[in-house]
C-alpha cells in the first residue's frame, strides 16, 4: 500500500508540474479551448563560441567558431551555444537537435554582408538558386534562440529601395541618398520616383553581385531565422533586427514558442515582415514587440496540395503583442491553402500601422477558416482600415507587374468565415471595415461584437459580403455605409 501510495504522489506531482508551465498563464479567458504549448528543454551543457576562436571585433568571422561550438554540444546530447557580451560577425549558422543558440545581454550577432556566403550549393546565376536562411534547421527537434541579445541581418545591403516610399512618402532623403552613394542599380518606378536595387555596387565594398541581373538577385533574397519541419521551437528574449527579407519564419512547426521577442525593421523596408509562421500545429506568441517593413505577425498556410498536406495553422494563441509600423498588425494570408483553425489574438495594441486586422488571399492561394477570434484589441492611427477582407490581393515583388498565386484558379478559392471581432476599439482609423469578397464565394459569417470606432473618416464597405452581424458597435462619426452585392447585414439590430 506504501509503494502504492508513492506512486500516487509521484503522478500528482507530474501533473502538476505540467499545469505549472510558465506559459500556462496565457491560457485564461479564451474564448475557445486551445492545446497548449508545451516547455521546450535543453541538456546543461554550455560551451562559450570564444573557446572554439571567435573574435568579438565586427569584424572576424566566427562562422566556423560558431559551427564548432554546434558540433561539440552535439556530441554531448546538446545544449547551449553561448554568444557573449560583443559584435559578432558571422556567415550562415545551421542549428541542428538540442541546440539553444543563447544570445547574452550586451551580445550583437551580425551577418555578413558578403552575399556569396549564403547561396544554395551550385551556380544561382541562371535564377534557379536561392539563398539560404541565414539561420536555419530542417527536421530538428528541441532547438532554440533565446537571451537578452541581438541579431542585425545587414538587410540595407540586400534590399531593393523605393524611392516614392522613403522620400515622397517618409520624407527620408537620407536615406536615399545613402544608397545611390553605394553604387546600385537605378530603374524608373514611375514618371517621377525611381527604383535602386543593390546590385554593381561600388568595387570598394567588396560585395559582389549573385545573380546575373538586379532582378532574379531580388528574388534570392533570404530570410532571417527559417526553421521547417520541426518540433518543438522556442525563440525567446531576443532581438531581431534588418533581415534582408522575411525576420522569423517557422514552417511546418509543431510546439512553437515565440515569446518576449522584439522584431525591429524600418517601415520602409521592401517585403519585411517581421512573424510569417505557415501550417504551425499549437503555438503561443506572447509578449512580442514588432515594427516591421511589411505584415507583423502574419498567419501562412501554404499554397496548392503541399499547404493542404501539411495541415492548418491550428491552436494559435497571440497575446499581449504590441505592432507599431507594419502593413498589418494581425494577418492571414496571401497564402493558407491548409487552412487555419483555432487562432485567438487577444489583448493585444496595434498603433500605427496601416490595417489592424488584414485577411488577404486570391484563387490558387486561398483555404478555410473555423473559430477565430479577435478580442480585446486596442487599435490607434490605423492608416487604412481597422478590419479588412480582401480575396483578390495580387502579391507583387519590387518593380513586378503581376500576382504570384498558382495556374490552377479553379482550386483554392480564399473561404473568408467564421471569424469573431469581439471588445475592440479603434482610434482614429481611415476607415472602420472594408470587406471584398468574390462572386460566387463572398465573406461570411462574421461576428463584431462590442467593437467601436471613433474618428473614422470612412464607415463600412462592402463587396460581395453576407451574413455579417454588428451587435452593441459604434461608428463615429456614423458614415454613409457602401454595400454592393450583400445579404443579411444586421448593425445593432437592423438590416442594411
Amino acid at each position: 500500500m506504501k509503494k502504492i501510495t508513492s506512486l500516487l504522489t509521484l503522478a500528482l506531482l507530474a501533473t502538476t508540474v505540467i499545469a505549472q508551465s510558465k506559459y500556462d498563464k496565457y491560457y485564461t479567458n479564451l474564448p475557445v479551448e486551445l492545446e497548449h504549448v508545451k516547455p521546450v528543454e535543453f541538456p546543461k551543457n554550455a560551451l562559450n563560441i570564444a573557446q572554439f576562436g571567435a573574435i568579438p571585433d565586427g569584424e572576424t568571422l566566427c562562422t566556423d567558431a560558431i559551427a564548432a561550438a554546434i558540433d561539440s554540444l552535439t556530441k554531448l546530447g546538446g545544449g547551449h551555444v553561448i554568444i557573449p557580451k560583443g559584435t559578432w560577425k558571422t556567415g550562415p549558422i545551421v542549428l541542428k537537435s538540442n541546440i539553444d543558440l543563447n544570445l547574452r545581454k550586451g551580445a550583437v550577432l551580425v551577418f555578413s554582408e558578403n552575399k556569396e556566403l549564403y547561396v544554395q550549393k551550385g551556380d544561382p546565376r541562371d535564377g534557379s538558386k536561392k539563398c539560404n536562411a541565414f539561420i536555419r534547421a530542417s527536421k530538428c527537434e528541441n532547438i532554440g534562440i533565446t537571451g537578452k541579445g541581438e541579431i542585425d541581418g545587414q538587410g540595407f545591403y540586400w534590399r531593393p529601395i523605393k524611392e516614392k516610399k522613403v522620400v515622397r512618402d517618409g520624407g527620408l532623403q537620407n536615406v536615399w541618398d545613402a544608397a545611390v552613394a553605394m553604387g546600385g542599380k537605378l530603374e524608373q518606378d514611375d514618371n517621377t520616383y525611381r527604383l535602386w536595387y543593390p546590385f554593381n555596387l561600388n568595387p570598394e565594398l567588396g560585395i559582389p553581385n549573385i545573380a546575373a541581373t538586379a532582378e532574379i538577385q531580388e528574388k534570392m533574397r533570404p530570410n532571417l531565422v527559417n526553421f521547417t519541419d520541426s518540433k518543438n521551437v522556442v525563440i525567446e528574449g531576443v532581438t531581431l533586427r534588418n533581415s534582408p527579407k522575411f525576420h522569423l519564419v517557422p514552417t511546418r512547426v509543431q510546439n512553437l514558442i515565440i515569446v518576449d521577442v522584439t522584431i525591429d525593421c524600418p517601415w520602409w523596408a521592401q517585403n519585411g515582415d517581421a512573424m510569417d509562421p505557415g501550417n504551425v500545429q499549437v503555438a503561443l506568441i506572447a509578449d512580442c514587440h514588432v515594427s516591421a517593413g511589411d505584415d507583423g505577425i502574419c498567419m501562412k498556410g501554404g499554397v496548392g496540395e503541399k499547404g493542404v498536406e501539411a495541415g492548418p495553422n491550428r491552436d494559435f494563441l497571440i497575446t499581449n503583442d504590441t505592432v507599431y509600423r507594419a502593413h498589418g498588425g494581425f494577418v492571414i494570408g496571401s497564402e493558407f491553402c491548409g487552412g487555419m483553425q483555432r487562432i485567438v489574438v487577444k489583448d493585444c495594441m496595434f498603433d500605427g500601422t496601416d490595417i489592424g486586422c488584414r485577411f488577404k488571399s486570391a484563387p490558387g492561394r486561398g483555404g478555410w477558416c473555423e473559430d477565430i477570434y479577435c478580442v480585446n484589441i486596442v487599435m490607434k492611427n490605423i492608416r487604412e482600415s481597422a478590419v479588412f477582407f480582401q480575396s483578390g490581393y495580387a502579391d507583387r515583388s519590387a518593380g513586378g507587374r503581376g500576382a504570384t498565386d498558382t495556374d490552377d484558379k479553379t482550386k483554392f478559392y480564399p473561404d473568408w468565415s467564421n471569424v469573431t471581432f469581439r471588445d475592440i476599439t479603434c482610434i482614429n482609423p481611415y476607415q472602420a471595415v472594408d470587406i471584398t469578397g468574390m462572386k460566387g464565394m463572398p465573406v461570411h459569417n462574421l461576428m463584431f461584437e462590442n467593437v467601436n470606432f471613433y474618428g473614422v473618416k470612412v464607415g463600412i464597405a462592402m463587396d460581395y459580403a453576407e451574413d455579417i452581424t454588428f451587435k452593441n458597435c459604434t461608428i463615429s462619426p456614423d458614415t454613409k455605409s457602401s454595400l454592393k452585392h450583400t445579404k443579411n447585414i444586421k448593425y445593432n439590430g437592423k438590416e442594411l
